[in-house]
């Protein structure tokens, strides 16, 4: 832009006595235009990855933030030394460590104690986090993971780690999508696109009354410009155990502007039959008593169709019907817990459904609520009242309305 403003002026300086002075002064304008919108264009600031841009060059800075580099400074990962194993959470594995000593794996993971929050990460400056990782243990819906952005000091996601991750049950299903990625050994994995303009802080809080929890992690951002359109990444949980009002609440209460990106849903079921005849709706910019968008059915809204169901044969030959995982980029039914006939008595069902594509936009607020429903006797419909939560996923210029409170960890508890 510089380089612009001088070339203008000494055009007009060379051109004041011309008898074409307009003409040529067009001319050089139009030109300082097209070489200055040239460049801008081609300015790659490390954003958007994919396939088709891998190959361009960006002046954006890759950092990320673990156990073993816990500000992301550049030259400061694995400098934990095991002579400081009585600092906590400084040499966690000082005695695997004790031969080798420094930069040999020292402090890879963290531990928190029974009613601790943990800073994991706190990040100045603008940019994006691209990729999470973690391996929790304990109880996964006694981890709460929380993230901040630019200063605010209520949370934009505030979430059990399970949940976020698509493991609500506290069991591991394997879960192989574009957003989330769940591997064997329980290996955390999310590719949403989180933006912040000044600083991000994350942190976990172990809500459990007894159990300390261990921590594997890594955070992978970029420092460099963030767009003036770029919206901030929000996730909410929320719980019913039981739904009494069949008529289940994902969200609301969602003002300004934004879009709904996703959502997971841990579903208990309480009766028999197929369950999910439910329609979820969409109220939207001040819709009332109906909705803007309105589905069809529970299966339907993550995209599979007739309860889920497959016919096969079982070990005797005999033929039956039965509901089929499925895992896809954008949706899915990752997880299927039928019971044993034991302790674990009850039908439990892991769903996501992932709006890459074909976000839902609002510009002042956004309500979500999805219905609980079964058969009964005589083709009517039942009103259940099933475990359900869920995590909504949406993006929105802040600051945003307050998050209702998290239930207690007796409300949380899977049972």
């Amino acid at each position: 832009m510089l380089l612009l403003i001088r070339m203008i002026k000494y055009s007009i300086v060379k051109t004041t006595k011309s008898k074409c002075m307009k003409k040529r002064l067009f001319i050089s304008v139009y030109f300082c235009l097209i070489t200055c919108l040239s460049f801008s264009q081609n300015t790659f600031n490390g954003l958007e990855m994919n396939m088709g841009n891998l190959y361009r060059m960006s002046n954006a800075k890759t950092r990320s933030i673990s156990p073993e580099n816990f500000i992301g400074e550049k030259g400061k990962g694995g400098m934990a030394r095991p002579e400081d194993k009585d600092i906590t959470n400084a040499a966690n594995a000082s005695n695997a460590a004790r031969d080798l000593g420094q930069g040999w794996k020292v402090n890879p993971y963290v531990r928190i104690q029974p009613g601790e929050t943990l800073t994991i990460a706190e990040i100045e400056g603008s940019g994006a986090i691209q990729h999470i990782w973690m391996t929790p243990t304990g109880n996964w819906r006694f981890s709460i993971l929380r993230i901040y952005w630019d200063n605010e000091t209520e949370p934009s996601v505030e979430c059990p780690v399970g949940d976020f991750f698509g493991m609500g049950w506290n069991e591991y299903a394997p879960l192989n999508s574009l957003a989330v990625c769940v591997n064997p050994g329980s290996a955390f994995n999310c590719y949403w696109t989180m933006p912040f303009r000044k600083k991000c802080r994350i942190t976990m809080e172990n809500i459990n009354d007894k159990d300390p929890m261990t921590l594997f992690y890594q955070i992978n951002y970029t420092l460099t410009e963030v767009p003036t359109d770029a919206a901030y990444f929000h996730a909410q949980f929320r719980r019913l155990n039981p739904n009494t009002t069949s008529d289940y609440t994902i969200v609301d209460n969602i003002k300004g502007k934004g879009h709904y990106v996703g959502l997971y849903m841990a579903w208990k079921v309480n009766n028999n039959g197929w369950w999910g005849e439910g329609e979820i709706k969409f109220f939207i910019d001040g819709d009332s008593k109906f909705p803007t968008i309105c589905g069809t059915g529970t299966e339907d809204y993550f995209c599979g169709s007739y309860d889920f169901d497959t016919r096969k044969k079982n070990a005797a030959g005999v033929e039956e019907t039965v509901y089929t995982e499925f895992c896809t980029p954008y949706a899915g039914l990752h997880q299927v817990m039928r019971g044993d006939g034991h302790y674990k008595a009850m039908q439990r069902f892991g769903l996501y459904r992932w709006h890459i594509m074909d976000p839902v936009r609002f510009e002042k607020d956004l309500k979500i609520t999805i219905q609980d429903l079964g058969w009964r006797q005589g083709g009517r419909y039942l009103q259940q009242q099933s475990d359900i939560a869920s995590t909504c996923f949406w993006y929105q210029a802040d600051p945003h309305a307050k998050f209702p409170k998290l239930p207690s960890w007796q409300q949380l508890e899977v049972n």
